[in-house]
């Protein structure tokens, strides 16, 4: 099947019976055509289902176009679903466009992918961090591009971000899990060297010295290389199992629930993060809200759009704990 070429300016012109100058202002400038002439050049361009690229015109006066890049993570993690759900609707009713970038949590992604979405002179760049460093983007910021960190914040950048209450929240998890009689508490995280962990795993080890059983290193089963499914087996096939476990995210609940599945175990679990079917289960959880931390992040970036030299702001969102008995002695039923 042949494709037809697109229709130029100048085909518009030819049609109406303009010239090329006259058809550019109805696009950029209509208040300034005669009603009449604006109302022949518009009926050509639909009948030659003619598109004004309004960012390349944009662009040529040095401006910004009125989308919005969003830099996330793995793609298939429900979170970054539901988080870039509330920026989007967020955006929308701001006259504003996402754009979606995955940086698939490695550092040459997010470099790779933030140059690619910054190339497009979007009006600001949201982004989930997942280099070591954000510093390459201090000069695009100098030049009046707002970046806005969303659950992780950026490091050796001024910026603004949107983070959860991730320590106090495994705290009150872990406070749980003691109230129910458990001691041998284990700690599952994979990836473990982000923000969001590492605030995590310090909220469960303050809550575990508190009550005594400050030596979690044994029970603590952090990777950044296994897979979650392999770090909730090596824990829950250990020689001295857990009686609990708090999963520090979402993912790693769905792994210690396989996990327990096929050793036929039971251990009590609370999960950070919620997930589908978590309450169908009977899951325990640390909930919070991703729609409105992306709602929350877009807002930031729709506020330093019209004011970019605003000093940067860290808003932390709440979470909340959730018993729905999987915290029990008994553990989980499967």
């Amino acid at each position: 099947m042949s494709l037809q070429q697109r229709a130029t300016l100048d085909d518009v012109a030819r049609l109406a019976g303009v010239s090329r100058k006259t058809v550019s202002r109805v696009y950029s400038e209509p208040e300034k055509v005669a009603g009449t002439t604006r109302d022949q050049v518009l009926a050509a361009a639909r009948r030659l289902r003619f598109r004004p690229n309004t960012l390349a015109r944009t662009l040529r006066r040095g401006g910004t176009s009125s989308t919005v890049g969003l830099l996330i993570g793995d793609m298939s993690n429900p979170f970054y679903h539901s988080v870039a759900a509330g920026i989007e609707r967020e955006l929308s009713s701001a006259g504003l466009t996402l754009v979606l970038g995955s940086s698939d949590d490695s550092e040459e992604g997010e470099e790779r992918v933030a140059d690619a979405l910054l190339s497009q002179r979007v009006a600001a760049l949201m982004m989930i961090p997942a280099a070591a460093d954000q510093s390459y983007l201090d000069g695009e910021r100098q030049l009046g591009t707002p970046v806005i960190a969303v659950d992780r914040p950026a490091k050796n950048l001024l910026a603004d971000a949107v983070l959860l209450q991730n320590r106090s929240g495994a705290r009150q998890a872990t406070e749980a899990l003691l109230a129910q009689g458990h001691r041998r508490i284990a700690y599952l995280a994979s990836p473990a060297d982000i923000y969001t962990q590492r605030e995590r795993l310090a909220g469960y080890r303050g809550a575990m010295t508190e009550a005594g059983l400050g030596r979690t290193g044994p029970l603590e089963h952090l990777s950044d290389d296994a897979d979650e499914d392999a770090v909730a087996r090596a824990a829950l096939g250990s020689a001295e199992p857990p009686t609990a476990v708090l999963a520090g995210n979402n993912r790693m609940s769905v792994a210690v629930l396989r996990a327990a599945r096929e050793l036929q175990v039971s251990p009590a679990l609370i999960g950070f993060d919620d997930f589908d079917t978590a309450d169908v289960l009977g899951i325990s959880v640390i909930s919070h809200d991703p729609l409105e931390m992306g709602r929350r992040a877009a807002a930031l970036a729709v506020e330093r759009i019209a004011r970019p030299a605003t000093v940067p702001e860290v808003v932390e969102l709440p979470t909340r704990l959730v018993l729905r008995g999987s915290e029990r002695p008994e553990g989980v039923s499967l």
